[in-house]
């Protein structure tokens, strides 16, 4: 594990379930857990999404999704403690509901399991607010908890606020705020106490959890040492990072909805993931209880402080070690359609732009560039295109450019790739990327590299689009002309700086 995370241990012959295992929070745990001596099943859609993980080989990979129960059953039969981290960070319509049926799906097949624990990790809840003045965010955090320790299964249910670690949303949508603003106009929600908590302090109370008194089914809040305005956290993060000073002037007009667009423009957190962050600091979040302590005691030196843990972070994100990102999860509303096999296919129309080039250079000098691409290496053509086209997917609600890399050298099934993610990756041969901006249609991006002959590499070049009725046929063809610009200059310069590096 890394230093930003900690670990904690568990009983040698303890089984876990693990949900969100492809999350920010769930791609920690599993190794936190494995370290412990458990063994851990990892319930999830595809699990070739977890394959290039460095647990992977250690954990069994269940397919499965809790919002269809007939999954549920065998993914859940033998295990003595489920984890359950997965919600909808969205405000579409319905979110509530599906969450709330979901979690309803997971607590009925975890008691018919005879499973022994649930633990659930939540969002701090403003006290004595009342549940209609919440978030929808909030409130639909809320009420899983209810759902699932009303399951029967006793069920320990954390309740976080911010937490701060390399790679996670709230400290990402921090991060940017503070580096990119040395003044900023800012919502009065800047000056909402909250009580941050480090993901490592998180990982260790939720590993810890697992081995509560059969007789304790309840609520716990978490946090750190320390509790502070938004306000002072972006001053404290300013000084932890060596910025100079930063002024915040906070205005009354920017309503939760306007400042999460706000907080879209300016950070590489999508309006629909910024939305709920935002909406969720309107009222103080800091612990009312601290009764976790009796069971799962704090390490010697304490919970991490907020200075300590920024500092940690941005060692890890410097160090270009960062495990999981908020990025790690698919986001709402992504494309999910498999790729269509080849070379037939029934499915309908199918575009294609294909591009191939030999060059004087050893496939690993080819790869090495096919493996770096995007993030701030960029996509080696017309960069003012691929910023136009990440601005205008932004406006529509799409994630844009932002999310760049986990890993500035290397790359994994599952990773974010600024508005793509990575499926598929046979390391030295091919890369392909499967477009998460929005599109009417799904969109995959493939890049292969075979030897040739004679010290030479063929590079090869495939743009797929699947179009969606006549917007997606009509989009196809309103993009094909800066195809010739754009995929021929990409393919061009890839094999141009592989020839250079030789």
């Amino acid at each position: 594990m890394g230093t930003d995370d900690g670990g904690s241990g568990g009983a040698a012959a303890t089984r876990y379930l693990v949900t969100g295992a492809t999350g920010y929070i769930g791609g920690r745990l599993a190794p936190v857990l494995l370290a412990g001596g458990g063994a851990v099943r990892c319930l999830v859609r595809d699990p070739a999404r977890v394959r290039d993980q460095p647990w992977a080989g250690s954990v069994e990979p269940v397919t499965g999704d809790v919002t269809r129960p007939e999954t549920l059953d065998p993914a859940l039969q033998g295990v003595d403690v489920a984890y359950y981290l997965v919600h909808a960070l969205g405000t579409g319509s319905g979110f509530e509901r599906t969450d709330a049926q979901a979690a309803r799906n997971f607590g009925r097949a975890a008691a018919r399991a005879g499973v022994r624990r649930i633990v659930y990790l939540g969002g701090l809840t403003p006290y004595g607010v009342p549940a209609a003045e919440l978030s929808p965010h909030l409130r639909s955090r809320a009420e899983v908890g209810r759902i699932l320790r009303g399951s029967g299964v006793p069920t320990a249910e954390l309740r976080a606020a911010v937490i701060l670690g390399s790679g996670s949303a709230s400290f990402e949508m921090l991060r940017y705020l503070t580096e990119r603003l040395p003044v900023m106009v800012t919502p009065s929600w800047v000056g909402t106490r909250i009580q941050p908590i480090a993901v490592r302090d998180v990982l260790r109370l939720l590993a810890g959890a697992a081995h509560l008194p059969a007789d304790v089914s309840r609520t716990f809040d978490i946090g750190g040492p320390d509790v502070l305005t938004y306000r002072e956290m972006m001053t404290r993060y300013a000084a932890v990072a060596g910025l100079g000073h930063r002024f915040v002037l906070p205005v009354p007009v920017l309503t939760p909805a306007l400042s999460s667009h706000w907080v879209g423009l300016v950070t590489p957190v999508p309006h629909s993931i910024a939305r709920p962050l935002v909406e969720s600091l309107r009222h103080e979040v800091v612990c009312g209880e601290h009764d976790i302590t009796a069971y799962v005691p704090d390490p010697e030196s304490g919970p991490l402080g907020f200075d300590d843990a920024v500092r940690l972070a941005l060692r890890r994100i410097k160090d270009a070690r960062v495990e999981t990102r908020w990025s790690s999860a698919s986001l709402p509303g992504a494309p999910s359609d498999p790729l269509p096999t080849d070379p037939d296919w029934a499915g309908g129309s199918l575009y294609e732009d294909v591009r191939e080039l030999t060059v004087t250079a050893r496939p690993e000098a080819v790869w090495r560039v096919v493996e770096g691409v995007g993030g701030e290496n960029g996509w080696y053509s017309f960069p003012l295109a691929w910023a136009v086209r990440g601005w205008l997917d932004r406006l529509v609600g799409g994630v844009g450019l932002r999310r760049g890399r986990r890993d500035r050298d290397r790359l994994r099934v599952g990773d974010s790739l600024d508005f793509w993610r990575v499926e598929e990756i046979v390391p030295g041969r091919l890369l392909r990327l499967r477009a998460e901006m929005r599109l009417p249609g799904p969109a995959w991006l493939e890049l292969s590299v075979a030897e040739a002959g004679g010290g030479r590499t063929r590079y090869r070049q495939r743009a797929l689009f699947h179009p969606h009725g006549l917007a997606g046929h009509l989009y196809w063809w309103s993009v094909k002309p800066f195809h010739g610009v754009v995929f021929s200059g990409m393919a061009r310069n890839i094999t141009e700086r592989a020839r250079r590096a030789g």
